[in-house]
């Protein structure tokens, strides 16, 4: 058996992932400033952390990354040359949401993330190009993101306020959350002082709020959802592989439920026959079943 490495990286943690005749081992590590690196930084990062997962002889290896950030195939392509000069072995770099469908034991299918961000990807049916709508950032988009859904909350509760209308349940919940006294302190400090990537932190309130009967917060909920079900619609009619599969991860879409009903009902309009699974595996595991699978590949024509 050749060796097989799979290569999770996101914003925060890289996992990785590797199988010989030997057994499987993993390892969990920090990304660093991984958005801030150049991609000979980022190229050095990785093989680093293929290393500290197996430090054995990679002659024979595959190695197959799913990397954030690699928005394009020429993207990929560069970070994968750049590593394989690291490690003289076979690497393969896709986006990183692109592990989704695999880690679930499909062939195709369409990967939708809502966690800090948005996105959905997948594979041209015919040419195999790689397709991705959304992930356009919490300024222009990301709708149904935890960051949005709380950039959304507290739209509709200063909207709400404009309006004379204050006794909603989503307007304490999130100053609570927040930690601020009044909606002038909300706006300054979501604005300011917060920063986007701390807002992901107060979603959970939004669900809570819907639960406890905000039907401000129910509609961000329902808005969301709809949103992330229009990002399948648009891969579907540009030909995606596998559109009926949808599998989703991210923090935001995996521990809402109100928010995956929304999305579920959503499908039915913008993807009828759409099915939603939500990803009760590592994402790493994505990209170790592509290395196996590319190994498999090569195998086969040696």
């Amino acid at each position: 058996m050749s060796v097989a490495i799979g290569v999770d990286i996101g914003g925060t943690k890289t996992a990785v992932r590797a199988a010989d005749a030997a057994g499987r081992r993993s390892v969990v590590l920090p990304s660093g400033p991984w958005t801030e690196l150049d991609t000979a930084a980022r190229a050095a990062a990785t093989a680093a952390a293929v290393r500290a997962a197996y430090p054995g002889p990679l002659d024979d290896a595959v190695v197959a990354i799913g990397a954030h950030g690699c928005e394009t195939t020429a993207m990929c392509d560069e970070l994968g040359a750049l590593v394989a000069g690291h490690l003289a072995c076979d690497v393969h770099v896709v986006n990183d949401a692109e592990l989704l469908v695999p880690a679930a034991g499909l062939e195709a299918g369409i990967g939708l993330i809502a966690g800090t961000g948005s996105i959905a990807v997948g594979r041209h049916a015919l040419t195999g190009e790689f397709l991705s709508v959304g992930g356009w950032g919490w300024v222009l988009g990301d709708e149904g993101s935890g960051s949005a859904l709380v950039r959304e909350a507290a739209r509709a509760v200063l909207h709400a306020a404009d309006a004379g209308e204050v006794d909603d349940p989503l307007k304490d919940a999130l100053l609570a959350s927040v930690g601020v006294p009044d909606l002038h302190a909300l706006a300054l400090t979501l604005s300011w002082r917060g920063g986007v990537e701390h807002w992901g932190e107060h979603a959970p309130v939004v669900g809570a709020a819907a639960r406890a009967g905000s039907a401000l917060a129910a509609a961000v909920l329902r808005d969301g959802g709809d949103a992330l079900a229009r990002l399948v619609g648009y891969l579907r009619a540009r030909g995606v592989a596998g559109g009926d599969m949808v599998v989703g991860a991210g923090g935001a879409l995996v521990g809402e439920p109100l928010l995956r009903t929304a999305v579920e009902e959503s499908l039915a309009v913008h993807a009828p026959g759409a099915t939603l699974v939500v990803l009760d595996e590592q994402p790493v595991a994505g990209a170790l079943r592509l290395a196996e699978r590319r190994s498999a590949g090569r195998q086969r024509r040696a």
